[in-house]
């Protein structure tokens, strides 16, 4: 396929339904609380649920998808860590050039990106890569957070118990251990189904919403080493992160998930970082920049960024260069 029929057919469904929500958002104060609050206790667990339920992918797989999200949020930990110090980041931006560099918008807009660009197994695999780093943002995500702002980072350890996606995979899971998950073709799993398909639109509109609030005019400056390490250093840690996998017998061997498992590590930085820090960072302006207007505008400049870098990497991913 050519990168135009790869923009037409994966990227701008993406762009074009977070643009309504970045049009509405402009011409109207919506407020995407009880939105947000739809999709998280509602529509996004029942998409999960009925994404592993229904999926082909093997237990073994679905275990190899989570241990490869926890080993590339390891590694570009440490990464981003180093180099932050590296080129002299201080808290702290040091903990917020950390959490964008880290976390992938997996959720709003990677689900959809991969459902566009490799169907079911795109789309079942995204949400894997998403219940895993939601587990691993409340816990490592508020450490990392709190570390230059709340002392309380233990509060991430009890978030986790109240993110409905992790309760939509262990049952889902438990489902089809035993047996008792209800047939695919049923009124309740095609209900299920409705709901989840209904949370991607809206997850689209809601990052769109958010993007229009977002306040980027004096912190531009500032974001472009986190914006290297989340579009371009990203990408190399996901290959090598499947590569050592594949070294060690513990690899993913569809390549079909593993090809969305690199381009889910690569979409733009997560908003849920600056929830983050705006809850148990410090608020205390760095050169004029505080963690929150850093973290807003990181999101922005990479989702700018990821639409001609994500139409390449589709290709390369598709053409089975990667």
């Amino acid at each position: 396929m050519s990168l135009l029929s790869i923009f037409g057919s994966a990227i701008l469904p993406v762009v074009g339904m977070a643009a309504l929500g970045y049009v509405l958002g402009r011409a109207k104060d919506v407020d995407v609380d009880p939105l947000n609050t739809t999709v998280v206790y509602v529509l996004a667990p029942a998409l999960v649920f009925h994404s592993v339920a229904t999926t082909d992918l093997s237990g073994a797989t679905l275990a190899g998808i989570a241990a490869g999200v926890t080993a590339f949020t390891v590694v570009m930990t440490v990464l981003a860590e180093g180099v932050g110090r590296l080129v002299g980041v201080r808290e702290p931006i040091l903990s917020a050039l950390v959490l964008v560099s880290v976390f992938s918008n997996s959720g709003n807009y990677g689900i959809p990106l991969s459902a566009f660009a490799f169907g079911p197994t795109g789309r079942s695999t995204a949400v894997i890569f998403l219940t895993t780093q939601s587990v691993l943002v409340y816990t490592v995500g508020v450490y990392i957070a709190a570390r230059s702002g709340s002392d309380d980072w233990t509060e991430g350890l009890r978030r986790v118990f109240t993110v409905p996606l992790v309760y939509a995979v262990a049952a889902a899971l438990a489902g089809r251990e035993l047996g008792v998950l209800p047939a695919e073709g049923s009124t309740l799993m095609e209900t299920v189904g409705m709901l989840g398909n209904a949370s991607i639109p809206l997850m689209l509109i809601i990052l769109g919403i958010e993007l229009a609030r977002t306040d980027y005019g004096a912190t531009l400056r500032t974001v472009g080493t986190a914006t290297v390490l989340k579009m371009a250093v990203a990408p190399v840690v996901a290959v090598g992160v499947l590569a050592a996998g594949a070294a060690a017998g513990a690899g993913l061997e569809n390549r079909t998930v593993a090809r969305v498992f690199v381009l889910e590590a690569s979409t733009p930085s997560a908003v849920t970082p600056l929830i983050l820090l705006i809850e148990f960072g410090d608020s205390t302006p760095v050169d004029g920049v505080t963690v929150s207007e850093f973290a807003s505008t990181v999101v922005l400049v990479t989702t700018l960024v990821s639409l001609p870098a994500l139409t390449l990497l589709i290709s390369l991913l598709q053409s089975g260069v990667l």
